[in-house]
């Protein structure tokens, strides 16, 4: 068996949970998640876990928030009273919804979620849904991924 180098491209599987056994993510073998080691597409000790590994082992592999999508930031909780937004979107708690924030000087549309509505007053989350949260992995390293066909 071998293992893979950094900037290998390689083919995983896996299920990722929370600590309260939610699942956050899953992907299945058939369809399995393409990854190139190095790329900063994987959080490091996920990488790094991935390097030890031979392909076809299967390892539990857990992501403290601050490796995963970081801590939650109280900062990013905030309350909008806009009674044309709650007329057009009818947000509910737990509804993703997609606002216009300026960042640079540069107009964009950032995910947040909706916490509570109260009358016109929508309480949102910048946070990524993810972050605080331990994250554990049950993951496969498949194969080496074949090579791409570039025409």
């Amino acid at each position: 068996m071998s293992h893979p180098k950094m900037n290998d491209t390689v083919l995983l599987s896996f299920i990722g949970k929370l600590d309260n056994g939610e699942v956050f993510m899953t992907v299945e073998k058939d369809k399995p998640f393409r990854i190139t080691l190095g790329n900063t597409e994987l959080p490091p000790t996920l990488e790094q876990e991935i390097l030890k590994m031979e392909f076809g082992e299967t390892r539990k592999i857990r992501v403290s928030p601050d490796e995963g999508y970081g801590p939650r930031d109280k900062n990013l909780i905030q309350t909008i009273d806009n009674q044309q937004m709650v007329d057009s979107l009818q947000p509910i708690p737990g509804m993703i919804v997609a606002l216009k924030a300026e960042k640079e000087g540069v107009e964009q549309k950032i995910p947040a979620t909706v916490l509570t509505v109260e009358g016109s007053r929508v309480t949102v989350d910048y946070n990524h849904p993810l972050a605080g949260h331990h994250l554990t992995y049950d993951l496969t390293l498949l194969a080496p991924a074949p090579k791409e066909d570039v025409h």
